[in-house]
């Protein structure tokens, strides 16, 4: 088996997450954008779409497209917490909604792979604006599972780094 190189597989991940991002369906409707991956982490926005208004009167963009942001950088994190580039399904996710988003204003979501076995990562988030974090819009907890891993592959459980 091969050893697990990081400066290799964070190059794939550079490589693949903004097509990854921007190339799905719904996170190009919401006009969702790829920012960064590091090991076990990733960054993605949401710039401000009257599209994905959930409410007319205030300007609020909806809780859903809130949700797919962090679902989105959740799963990017995920894929980025394990040694080997795998599909991945989400397993569980949960959030907490703290307030609404600013009409007008881009969100951020930044992910946290804090854990990640041979077939499950573990992952929080926070959904911001104004590069704020300590004033959160909504957090996240979810997990993953690694539906196709490579054949043959003995994948060690892995810690991401902080």
């Amino acid at each position: 088996m091969d050893e697990f190189d990081p400066e290799a597989h964070l190059q794939r991940l550079w490589a693949m997450a903004p097509m990854m991002v921007e190339g799905t369906p719904h996170a190009a409707k919401l006009g969702m954008k790829f920012v960064s991956v590091a090991l076990g982490r990733a960054t993605l926005s949401l710039p401000y779409n009257k599209a994905a208004i959930g409410d007319p009167r205030t300007r609020v963009i909806h809780g859903g497209a809130v949700t797919t942001l962090l679902d989105q950088a959740c799963g990017l994190a995920a894929l980025a917490g394990f040694e080997r580039i795998t599909a991945t399904a989400t397993l569980n996710l949960s959030i907490d909604y703290m307030r609404a988003a600013t009409p007008g204003q881009t969100i951020m979501a930044r992910a946290h792979c804090y854990k990640a076995t041979r077939h499950v990562a573990f992952v929080r988030a926070v959904a911001f604006e104004n590069e704020n974090e300590d004033e959160p819009i909504a957090m996240a907890q979810a997990s993953f599972m690694a539906t196709a891993m490579s054949s043959g592959s003995k994948s060690k459980p892995k810690e991401a780094s902080s």
